[in-house]
C-alpha cells in the first residue's frame, strides 16, 4: 500500500494579491483527497512593492541590478509565508509533513533559462521547522523544457477524480495555459497567451481598483476593432502557436496594451477582454481541444465577462466548482502534490506539456 503524504501548497500567483494556502493528503500518484483551504491577503505594502518591482524587471539583467530591492522583498514575502504556515499548524493539528512553496513569479524567460520566484526556502523552512520544497521551475528549464505550465500532471489527477473520459482545462491566471487530457490518458499543455494580466495591469494604471470585478468595467465600455485587430495582429506576427499548437510559455511582461493607449478606461478595458477571450476561444477551437469538456481554472474564470463571451463560441464549457473543487485554490493544491511528487524523485514535468527532453522531476527540497 503506498504512503500517503500531508503537504501543504502555497500559491501567490500573478496578481499577486495574497496566497492560496492547501492541504491535501496524497500519494503523489492516484490518490488525493483535500483537507483545507485558506487565502491570506498581502499587506497593501507588499502588493504595491512586488507590482512595482515587476513594472521595473524588463530582461534578465534588470535581476542583478535591481538586487537592492529584490533581497528584502523577497525576504519579506517569505516571512509573510511563515506567518501563514504557522496560523495554519495552530488550526490544523495533526502533522505536516511536506511544504510546497511556490513564491511569487517576477520574471520567466525560457530562452535564457530563467525563472525567478521570489521565495527563501532555506529561510522558509527555518522559521516554520518544516521539509520544504521550493524552485519547481529550474529542473526543467535545465532539461530543455520552458519551465511552464507545471499542473497538468496534477489536472490528470481531477481528471480521474471527476470520472470524465475528455477533458481540457483552462487556467485563466495572469498567464493563460491549458491541459488536455484524453480517454487513454494522452496528456499535453501548453501556455498559449495572456489571462488577467493586460487587463488588470490597465485597471491597476488606470484607477484605483487592482482588477475588473465580474467584468463590470469591461462590459460597460465599448470594444475598440481597430485596436483589437492591432493586438491579434501585433501576437500573432510573435507567436506561432495557435496555428502550428507548439509548447510555449510567457512572461507577463511578453504582452503590451500599446494598440489601447488612447482608449478611454472603459473601452481599454473591453478590448483587452475581447482580446484574451479572442487568444482562448482560436487556441480551442483549431486543436482537438475543441470536442472535449472544457473546464475553466484560475481567477479569470470569475470575470463573468470573459466567461460570456468564451461561452458564446463554446458551449462545452463548465467552471471547475462545479464539479465541487473551489477555482480559487486549484494551484495551491497543484504545488502541494508537486512538493510529494519531488520529494518522492517522480516527475512533475513532461516532453507533452514543457518541451522538457524526458519526464523530469524538480523542486529543491530543504530539511531545516
Amino acid at each position: 500500500m503506498s504512503k500517503f503524504y500531508c503537504s501543504l501548497g502555497l500559491m501567490s500567483g500573478t496578481s499577486a494579491d495574497g496566497i492560496d494556502a492547501s492541504i491535501i493528503q496524497s500519494d503523489g500518484d492516484v490518490e488525493y483527497k483535500l483537507i483545507l483551504e485558506r487565502y491570506f491577503k498581502y499587506s497593501e505594502n507588499i502588493f504595491k512593492n512586488i507590482h512595482s518591482l515587476k513594472d521595473e524587471i524588463n530582461n534578465s539583467k534588470d535581476l542583478n541590478n535591481l538586487s537592492d530591492k529584490i533581497q528584502p522583498l523577497e525576504k519579506e514575502i517569505t516571512i509573510f509565508h511563515a506567518d501563514v504556515v504557522n496560523k495554519i499548524m495552530k488550526e490544523f493539528k495533526s502533522n505536516i509533513d511536506l511544504v510546497g512553496f511556490h513564491g511569487q513569479t517576477i520574471f520567466h524567460n525560457e530562452k535564457e533559462k530563467i525563472s525567478k520566484q521570489l521565495g527563501d526556502g532555506k529561510l522558509l523552512s527555518k522559521l516554520i521547522k518544516k521539509t520544504v520544497v521550493y524552485d519547481f521551475r529550474q529542473n526543467d528549464l535545465k532539461n530543455g523544457g520552458h519551465g511552464a505550465p507545471l499542473t497538468p500532471i496534477f489536472h490528470k489527477l481531477l481528471k480521474a477524480q471527476f470520472k470524465i473520459k475528455d477533458a481540457t482545462f483552462v487556467n485563466i491566471g495572469g498567464i493563460t495555459n491549458v491541459t488536455t487530457i484524453l480517454d487513454n490518458d494522452e496528456m499535453s499543455g501548453t501556455d498559449i497567451g495572456p489571462g488577467m494580466c493586460l487587463i488588470d495591469k490597465w485597471v491597476r494604471e488606470k484607477s484605483k481598483k487592482n482588477y475588473d470585478e465580474n467584468g463590470i468595467i469591461a462590459k460597460s465600455g465599448k470594444v475598440d476593432k481597430i485596436a483589437l485587430n492591432q493586438l491579434l495582429e501585433n501576437f500573432c506576427k510573435k507567436e506561432k502557436i495557435i496555428k502550428t499548437g507548439l509548447i510555449q510559455s510567457f512572461d507577463t511582461k511578453y504582452f503590451d496594451f500599446l494598440p489601447v493607449k488612447d482608449l478611454t478606461f472603459e473601452d481599454g478595458v473591453a478590448t483587452l477582454t475581447e482580446f484574451t477571450a479572442a487568444i482562448i476561444i482560436s487556441s480551442i477551437k483549431i486543436s482537438d481541444r475543441y470536442k472535449e469538456k472544457i473546464i475553466l481554472c484560475g481567477g479569470g474564470r470569475k470575470n463573468n465577462f470573459l466567461v460570456e463571451k468564451l461561452k458564446e463560441e463554446i458551449d462545452r464549457i463548465k467552471l471547475i466548482d462545479e464539479y465541487k473543487v473551489d477555482g480559487d485554490f486549484v494551484e495551491s493544491q497543484a504545488f502541494a502534490y508537486l512538493a510529494i511528487r519531488s520529494y518522492l524523485k517522480l516527475p512533475i514535468s513532461f516532453p507533452e506539456t514543457t518541451g522538457v527532453m524526458k519526464p523530469c522531476t524538480g523542486g529543491v527540497i530543504v530539511k531545516y
